[in-house]
Parts: structure tokens; C-alpha cells; sequence
């Protein structure tokens, strides 16, 4: 009789050790390896199609490369227009797609307020963690989203309305076995699938507890293998640990084509679906939704959400352009220099990284001559989000300057600039996409780099047209200029 094979894993990331370890090689992490089978005697690899057999691995030929025929993915256009944005245009047929985020932040939301408006499609809706009678229970609950047109296939030309009937074309499966959800899906051949969560699935093949590393990676594997061969697209529902990464082994993520995080904060409204890697489009877009009782909500202008109204003007307070993938944001950042009452002055900061936040502070005290040493300093980006741009280095060096000589900057300016550690403000990219948005909300004023105007050396078509703009734009080189010209 064959011996069962066995090995340990980390729980945390995955690692794959022949014996058992207390510190785990990879993460660090301590006490995270558990023993698991990784096959049974005469196992071979199991076929989605008949789940009662197994089939041998084909063998591909190789083929050169100027015989690949290429051909534009089909997608499918959701009446999510926040979700097509992050997916590059909406749901490639065959991805396999793995959205990540804490518990109760949305994610089921999301997905069930997807698979629910989406008429055309047969969706099949498969949970592991709530029985029927729950999910029917959130399905009354939301409420269809606006009428955007309906669910079509990319490159058609008719796009019919949204209507009550969405939900006609959504079946839901409580299941947890693979076996018998290949079953349910070779009965109703659905159009997509969605699944809630990949942590409580659970195959035969595998002699693991649901959610450990060989049935996570086992389930993934039989699904990537249906998406691929059938062309049906799979939305996976992923938990995250403590450290907000995906639960599971890192290779989920390689094996998925695209990674999407839903973020926020429980105290704020907003919530922000990103994408983490995306094999069909940009790795850097963002959408915003709003969190309301009758479900999410699209959010399809964020800076109006993302800057206060405010009747009074406040030191310490700056606008500043920055860019999510190709969607230009204003946002608010605000900046509170005072006194330490202690020894140890504080650095603290919410939504931007805090060694840049030193560096700014550093750059402000050798070149402008700011005593900031023993000074406590706090910033925030409003609205909740993380923002990683580097053209709002000049925003947040204003509000820091603004509240520490407690002089309010005038409400229709706003700055897009990165700083150096010399003091020079340098060029920032797609500066022109920045101007129009800061344009079209009504803005008088923006502060940009004289490095991002156009010279005699540029080529003409790389040149910024200028004089289509009625907003002032204001160059400058240094941040000894921009003090000068703000405070005099």
C-alpha cells in the first residue's frame, strides 16, 4: 500500500517545509506550520467536467511566435461603471478575478449587488458562508443601482435599461464542496460565477481542513482550470489576516489574473475598490463607493466628496491634485504643526507615508529655515483614502508651512509639485489632466513645477498648450518660492 504523502505549510504565507519549523524562513512568523496531506495514494489530477474521474495532463506544442494569432478580449460591460473602470473596461470571459478585504467592509455587498443587476447574464452566486434565506434577506435590502445601461457584450451597439427584472437571472448555490458546485454549474451553465469565499471551499482530492493551504490552492486550481477551459469568468471573495494581506498562500495571487482590495474605514462612508494586479488593464485604478443602507452606491466624482466645504478659510488646510490610475483627484490634506509639550516631539500621519512625511520636514527646516525639530506635526489625507502620488509633496509642504505661521492659504488655489532634498519643485506626469480637473471644479489658482511648462527643446506635439486654460498657473522652482509667493 502507498504512503500518503505529508508536509508542513505556514499558515501566513504558505512556505512548504518537509518538517515541522517554530519560525517560519519566509514571513518571520512564529507557530504558523501545521501538517497537511498533500496526496493521496494514486491520486492524479481531477477534472472539473466529471468530477467522478480524472484525466491526464495534455501536452501543448510550441508555436512560433508570429503564428499566435491575437484577438481583443471579450468582456463583459457590468452597470457598475466604478468596476468596469478598475478591470480595464469590465469583466474579461475566462479570468478568474480575486477581490480581498476585512470582514464586513462590503465585499458580499458588492458582489451580490453585482450578480443582481445584471440581466443579460445567467449569474450563479455560490456561498459557503450564509444559508438562502440570508442572502434573499441582503438581496431585498439593495436596491437597483441607477439606470446606466445594461449588461452588454463590449462592442455592441444596443444597451438596454436597467430594470427590476436584473435579479431574474441570479441563482443562488449554498455549497462548499467543488464536486457538487461543478455539478450545479454543468446543469445551469452559468455566464458567472461567483464565490463567497475561496476560504470555505473544500475538495475531495485534498485531506485538508477547508481554508488550509492545500485546499485553497487545490479549489483555486480547479476553478482556474473551468474559467480557462470554458471561457466563464470566476469571481473569487477572498478574507484578508490581521496585516491586511490576502489569507492564504502568496501563490493564489500569481495564479489569479486579477487581485482587487476593497478598503475603507468602518467610521467613514466611503469605500475604495482597488486594483492590486490586473492582467487586462492598469494595475493603478481606483473606484469610490459610497456605503448606504439600500447597498453601495458609485461614486462618479470624488473630488467633490474629497474636499470639505468650508465657510471660513483655516491655516494648515491645502488642495492638491493628484492622480488614481487615469482619474485625476483633488483632495484635501490638512497639516497641524504645534509646540511639544514633551521631550519627544510626534510624527504622525493618516493616508500618506510617514518617513516622507520626515523628508518633508527635513527639506522645510534646511532650505526654508523652519525650526520644526521640536515641533509635533500631524497630517491627514480626508476621505479615508491612502494617496502614494508624489505631486502632492508641494500641497503638504504648504499646509505644513500654512499651519505653522497659523496663515491660511486662499480657497481657490491648489498645488501639484513633487520636492526634492534640495528644495526644488519637480516636474510631475499628465500635469495637464491635473490643470482641467482643477479647472473644471472652479479653481483660480494652481502651483506647478516651472519644469512641467514647455521649451524650445521639446518636440511640438510633447508641448502643454497653455492658452486653453482660464485657470493661473503658477510656475515655480523651489520651495522658497512658493513661501515667498503664498506669505510674502
Amino acid at each position: 500500500m502507498a504512503k500518503v504523502k505529508t508536509s508542513y505549510f505556514c499558515q501566513s504565507c504558505g512556505y512548504e517545509s518537509a518538517k515541522w519549523l517554530g519560525k517560519c524562513p519566509s514571513c518571520q512568523q512564529w507557530n504558523t506550520f501545521v501538517e497537511e496531506i498533500i496526496e493521496k495514494p494514486n491520486a492524479s489530477i481531477p477534472d472539473w467536467k466529471n468530477t467522478g474521474s480524472t484525466t491526464q495532463q495534455r501536452a501543448n506544442k510550441a508555436i512560433a511566435v508570429h503564428d499566435i494569432t491575437v484577438h481583443e478580449e471579450q468582456r463583459y460591460v457590468t452597470p457598475d461603471a466604478e468596476f468596469n473602470r478598475v478591470l480595464g473596461g469590465g469583466i474579461v470571459a475566462g479570468s478568474l478575478i480575486l477581490i480581498g478585504g476585512e470582514p464586513g467592509i462590503g465585499k458580499s455587498t458588492l458582489m451580490l449587488q453585482l450578480a443582481l443587476n445584471m440581466p443579460k447574464l445567467k449569474v450563479l452566486y455560490v456561498s459557503g458562508e450564509e444559508s438562502e434565506k440570508q442572502i434573499k434577506m441582503r438581496a431585498e435590502r439593495l436596491s437597483p443601482l441607477p439606470p446606466k445601461g445594461g449588461v452588454n457584450l463590449q462592442n455592441e451597439t444596443s444597451t438596454p435599461p436597467l430594470g427590476g427584472g436584473g435579479a431574474s437571472g441570479c441563482f443562488i448555490l449554498t455549497e462548499t464542496s467543488t464536486q457538487n458546485i461543478f455539478k450545479q454549474i454543468e446543469q445551469l451553465e452559468p455566464e458567472l460565477v461567483v464565490i463567497d469565499s475561496i476560504q470555505t471551499l473544500y475538495s475531495s482530492h485534498i485531506e485538508s481542513t477547508p481554508g488550509s493551504v492545500s485546499q485553497v490552492r487545490e479549489c483555486t486550481a480547479e476553478l482556474l482550470r473551468f474559467a480557462k477551459e470554458s471561457g466563464t469568468p470566476v469571481i473569487l471573495i477572498g478574507h484578508i489576516t490581521k496585516d491586511g494581506m490576502i489569507a492564504g498562500p502568496k501563490i493564489l495571487e500569481h495564479m489569479v489574473d486579477t487581485v482587487l482590495q476593497f478598503e475603507g474605514d468602518r467610521h467613514h462612508v466611503y469605500r475604495i475598490l482597488r486594483a492590486v494586479k490586473n492582467r487586462f488593464g492598469s494595475a493603478s485604478e481606483l473606484g469610490i463607493y459610497e456605503m448606504l443602507g439600500v447597498g453601495l452606491r458609485e461614486v462618479s466624482n470624488p473630488s467633490e466628496i474629497l474636499l470639505s466645504q468650508r465657510d471660513e478659510p483655516l491655516s494648515g488646510i491645502t488642495i492638491s491634485a493628484t492622480l488614481e490610475g487615469m482619474r485625476p483627484m483633488l483632495i484635501e490634506t490638512q497639516a497641524l504643526v504645534s509646540t511639544s509639550p514633551y521631550g519627544t516631539p510626534q510624527r504622525s500621519a493618516t493616508g500618506f507615508d510617514t518617513r516622507r512625511m520626515n523628508m518633508l520636514l527635513a527639506v522645510l527646516e534646511k532650505r526654508c529655515g523652519f525650526r520644526l525639530g521640536a515641533k509635533d506635526v500631524f497630517l491627514n489625507i480626508t476621505g479615508g483614502i491612502r494617496v502614494e502620488d508624489p505631486a502632492i509633496d508641494l500641497g503638504l509642504a504648504a499646509a505644513i508651512i500654512s499651519s505653522h505661521e497659523d496663515m491660511p492659504i486662499p480657497f481657490k488655489t491648489c498645488f501639484a509639485g513633487e520636492l526634492g532634498l534640495s528644495g526644488e519643485i519637480r516636474a510631475v506626469n499628465r500635469v495637464e489632466q491635473r490643470i482641467a480637473e482643477a479647472q473644471k471644479l472652479g479653481f483660480e489658482k494652481i502651483f506647478i513645477s516651472k519644469y512641467n511648462l514647455p521649451n524650445a527643446k521639446q518636440d511640438k506635439h510633447q508641448r502643454i498648450d497653455l492658452s486653453r486654460y482660464t485657470i493661473e498657473i503658477i510656475p515655480v522652482a523651489s520651495i522658497e518660492e512658493v513661501f515667498s509667493l503664498l506669505f510674502g
